[in-house]
């Protein structure tokens, strides 16, 4: 759990640092907002926890602290290094005449500005990172960006400085680094951080390149306890080291990817793409056979870390993806190669935007013509066509910008130069064509313009609305998948320091315009809309914190949040009932509820029960063992990118039945998705039924006040999932199985394999139903149960199929409940040992009589080896047989066959139970009724059992046994 401390109006916080005696004397470096002016910026001082702050450092509204240190051997003596900077959406400049390093000596009631102590660099300062060496007192790191900038050490609290390593590599993009780090034990040993990790040994004067995960190195940390112990904070995650950075742990289980855009393919089960910052491009399943979405599913797909991805949809082997200065290649999953087919192949890294001939945004973007996938477009200041795959271009506009000279120049400041393209502006930064009507084509600009065209190119029209503002970024353009006339705009000015939402709708290609941001939160600025395809105005929109809906065309908004993270949200599409977002530091996420979102009306939240249709269930392959239970709570589910780790765990406070694999993605809950509002449950029992569409039931879930979505286990079974009974919405997952086989009730195994547990069969493609039963409320919905589309097989071997695993399951089913009233009757027989000699070698012969019996059912070594060391009995054999069962397709000869001859082999053995049952057994009884003692009996819970229950004689209630098949 977490306490807001204040401090919100300074937006970005450089460093927080603790008094190392007292926990409440906190100390911040706030930089401020990036990208404006405001006064909140400095060294701020806690003394009591955060509850209240100080400023007790501050440099106007253009200079901000962006590191400090506490000294190590005095805590009373704090660094503080300021910088000026802003960044625009059109350049970033770095250093000024706020920048500067100063010093306190009272805890920062006091400072001194030491940036022109003797030995550091005259002129003007940029970005300083600091650092106060633990291993001897009074010694200082710094490492300045300055016409003349190095790394400086300082043996007297920075009053004297030399000049030490003037490595280029230690100071590349200054601005976006300049990390100083001194070891805690050696005082020579110093580190700094860049694109690579630095070391030196030598004090400063000499670095060599540590090898780690990842580049982009911002943070580190040591254990004062053991130094060789630390974390690498970089742009790929955190790695740890136990041995001093020889060696490091991977960033590959950690769900950070930052995703600029997101698309889809045509398969099915369909596959993610999206360009991950700092790393490649990726592609990703929707779902995974191995049960999680994991590493050894995804690949890259050219292009890079900025950009689009277009992938063609009668051939989705084929993919169009981007990145920055307008990089774009058609990658060939046939051949895993990616070759680039630029519009204009003429690098202009290093300079500024009025160096290139097309001026392309970081993220450039690529789309394939929803009416003919032969038609290719990129945008940079113009948009281009291409009808042979980029082996020529045709530039089909105008500079659709304001071309603003003042805004094309060269990036970074007057200290060092960056131009990666990153700030080239002046671009069309949104393009997409009327998926209703060929050839019309909307472009948005990140300068603050909207045009269409609706002769594919031919003419352009401005029709940018009245009150978007010059120089705002329209960050999508979203044509209505229903009215050609229709489309909806996303904009955006966070680097101009405005955090408004900006929405905007037109009905007649722009002519006049409605704005649609009034319901959202103040502060929330809006990255993307979008519009369902299935039902007009219900609209998506992802903003910086995550994604709201509106059921009424923009009029009002809520949080579509559920289980996803707070977290910027840059993309959205939707892909048939799932609406998939990519996030820019939490990786893809899939949303699978749209059906019931799609059938939301305000009066649902009002009614005591509703039920909503479930989507279409597709029955996609799974590997055994790796299956999410029934009853998930989760909406959205993380689908990558990562790498899967084989440790599994259960979710905290889930209804999930299973441990699920971690630091994977997740695959869409395997079987039928039920969503349900109610208003208020009080103490009524909730209950699901699912049946077949004659109205059969297949199997029943129930909870009643204070099972809170679970039951004691009952022996020899997994739990049985509880449907949750939350007021408001409740979401419950049926694995479209009938019940696991009556369990062996008596003595059950202790520890059972997952590979060897029995579960129900799973039920064939077909017409289902669900019934909702709260108090006297039911509610009824059908939903479709469909074939993996890549399955040959026909509907009559699955239906063979099916009929062949009930068929196990029943006699599986039999067996068990027979073992179990074994185990009963051995155990009443327990209580005649040493009775006499009579009863007690009657009773010994009939307990051995029935162990033979039950030998020959199951397995009864004690040690529990016995899988390995002697043959599979009769259940062994069923359950492997029911498992074979799953697979959808029509069940071989030899199966069925084998089916038979087990069934025979059991009946066999069971006839031999009635025999004992009928004969011995009674014989006995008929012995301990005349020594006046009472006879044997089954236990009472018995007689309520299913297939193959185990009852009294209802003439004879204490008398003996039967079996009731």
């Amino acid at each position: 759990t977490w306490v807001h401390c204040g401090l919100a109006p300074t937006r970005h916080i450089g460093r927080v640092r603790v008094h190392p005696g007292d926990p409440d004397l906190v100390y911040v470096a706030a930089l401020g907002h990036a990208h404006g002016p405001n006064e909140e910026r400095g060294v701020y001082r806690s003394q009591d926890g955060g509850r209240s702050w100080q400023l007790v450092l501050h440099r106007g509204p253009d200079a901000g602290a962006v590191d400090l240190v506490i000294d190590p051997h005095n805590p009373r003596v704090l660094y503080a290094t300021f910088w000026e900077t802003r960044r625009l959406p059109w350049r970033l400049d770095s250093g000024g005449p706020g920048s500067g390093l100063w010093r306190s000596t009272d805890g920062g009631d006091t400072w001194t500005d030491i940036s022109r102590r003797p030995g550091l660099p005259e002129g003007v300062l940029g970005r300083i990172g600091v650092a106060a060496s633990p291993a001897r007192t009074g010694r200082l790191w710094a490492i300045v960006e300055a016409e003349d900038g190095a790394v400086f050490r300082s043996d007297d609290h920075g009053e004297h400085w030399e000049r030490l390593s003037e490595q280029p590599e230690l100071r590349w993009r200054a601005w976006y680094y300049q990390h100083i780090f001194a070891d805690p034990v050696d005082a020579d040993t110093v580190w700094v951080l860049d694109l690579d990790v630095w070391r030196s040994i030598d004090g400063g004067r000499a670095f060599t390149s540590v090898p780690v995960p990842h580049g982009d190195a911002h943070d580190l940390w040591f254990d004062s306890a053991d130094p060789r112990r630390l974390i690498l904070g970089s742009d790929g995650g955190a790695n740890v080291s136990y041995d001093g950075g020889i060696s490091w742990s991977s960033c590959f289980n950690q769900p950070t990817a930052e995703l600029y855009h997101v698309t889809t393919d045509t398969r099915e089960p369909y596959r993610v793409y999206a360009a991950q910052q700092d790393n490649t491009t990726i592609s990703l399943p929707s779902h995974s056979e191995l049960g999680a979405i994991a590493q050894v599913d995804a690949y890259d797909v050219g292009g890079g870390e900025s950009g689009y991805i277009a992938v063609r949809p009668d051939d989705p082997d084929t993919v169009f993806a981007g990145s920055y200065l307008g990089t774009i290649t058609r990658y060939d999953h046939r051949t895993r190669t990616a070759r680039p087919v630029h519009v204009w192949p003429d690098s202009t890294l290093g300079g500024g935007a009025s160096e290139a001939r097309y001026r392309f945004n970081w993220t450039a973007p690529i789309l394939l013509s929803p009416h003919d996938p032969d038609v290719l477009y990129q945008a940079g200041n113009q948009v281009f066509r291409s009808a042979d795959e980029g082996q020529s271009w045709t530039p089909i506009s105008p500079d659709l910008t304001r071309a603003d000279p003042d805004k094309l120049t060269s990036s970074g400041g007057e200290l060092t130069a960056d131009n990666t393209g990153a700030e080239y502006y002046c671009t069309v930064f949104a393009l997409a064509e009327s998926p209703v009507q060929a050839g019309v084509l909307w472009a948005g600009t990140d300068d603050g313009l909207v045009h269409v065209t609706r002769d594919a190119g031919a003419t352009w029209t401005d029709v940018t609305p009245p009150d978007l503002e010059a120089w705002t970024l329209v960050s999508i353009v979203e044509p209505s998948p229903h009215e050609a006339g229709t489309a909806y705009v996303a904009a955006e000015r966070h680097r101009l320091d405005d955090f408004s939402p900006l929405l905007w709708r037109t009905r007649d290609f722009g002519a006049t315009w409605d704005r649609l941001d009034g319901g959202l939160p103040a502060g929330e600025f809006c990255r993307v809309i979008r519009e369902d395809p299935e039902r007009r105005e219900l609209l998506y929109c992802g903003t910086e914190t995550g994604v709201h809906v509106s059921f009424d065309g923009g009029a009002a908004w809520r949080s579509l949040r559920g289980s996803l993270p707070v977290v910027p949200v840059h993309d959205l599409v939707v892909r048939g009932d799932d609406l998939v977002a990519a996030t820019h530091g939490r990786s893809i996420w899939i949303l699978d509820d749209l059906p019931a979102i799609r059938q939301h009306q305000g009066g649902h939240e009002e009614a005591a029960v509703h039920l909503y249709e479930p989507r279409r269930v597709v029955q996609l392959p799974t590997r055994p063992g790796f299956i999410s239970g029934q009853g998930s709570a989760r909406s959205y589910r993380y689908v990558g990118p990562t790498v899967i780790t084989y440790d599994v765990r259960p979710r905290p406070g889930e209804d999930d039945q299973e441990a699920v694999l971690v630091d994977s993605g997740e695959n869409r809950a395997g079987g039928a998705i039920v969503l349900y509002r109610l208003r208020d449950p009080g103490e009524a029992e909730v209950r699901l039924t699912f049946l077949d569409a004659a109205g059969q039931e297949i199997r029943s879930f129930h909870a009643g006040p204070g099972d809170e979505g679970r039951e004691k286990p009952e022996p020899g079974r997994p739990t049985e999932a509880r449907p949750p009974r939350r007021r408001g919405l409740n979401r419950f997952v049926w694995d479209l199985r009938h019940a696991p086989p009556a369990p062996i009730r008596i003595d059950p195994p202790r520890e059972e394999s997952p590979w060897a547990r029995a579960v129900g069969p799973l039920v064939p493609p077909g017409a289902y139903q669900v019934r909702l039963e709260v108090g006297g409320e039911v509610r009824t919905a059908a939903f479709e149960v469909a074939k993996d589309p890549r399955n040959r097989a026909v509907q009559a071997d699955l239906e063979a199929q099916y009929q062949h695993a009930l068929s196990v399951w029943r006699r599986l089913s039999d067996l068990n409940e027979s073992v179990s009233a074994i185990r009963e009757l051995r155990r009443q027989l327990d209580r005649w040992t040493g009775e006499g000699e009579e009863l007690g070698a009657a009773a010994g012969a009939l307990r051995k009589a029935l162990s033979e019996v039950e030998g020959e059912l199951v397995q009864v070594d004690p040690k529990g080896s016995a899988r390995l060391s002697n043959p599979d009995r009769l259940d062994g054999k069923l359950r492997a047989l029911l498992a074979q069962a799953s697979f959808p397709a029509r069940p071989t000869e030899a199966a069925v066959a084998v089916a038979a001859e087990l069934s025979r082999r059991l009946d066999g053995v069971l006839a031999r139970l009635d025999s004992l049952m009928e004969g011995q057994v009674e014989e006995f009884n008929q012995l301990v009724r005349r020594a006046g003692v009472p006879a044997l009996a089954p236990r009472p819970e018995q007689a309520r059992t299913g297939v193959a229950a185990v009852a009294a004689d209802a003439g004879d209630p204490g008398g003996s046994l039967k079996r009731r098949v």
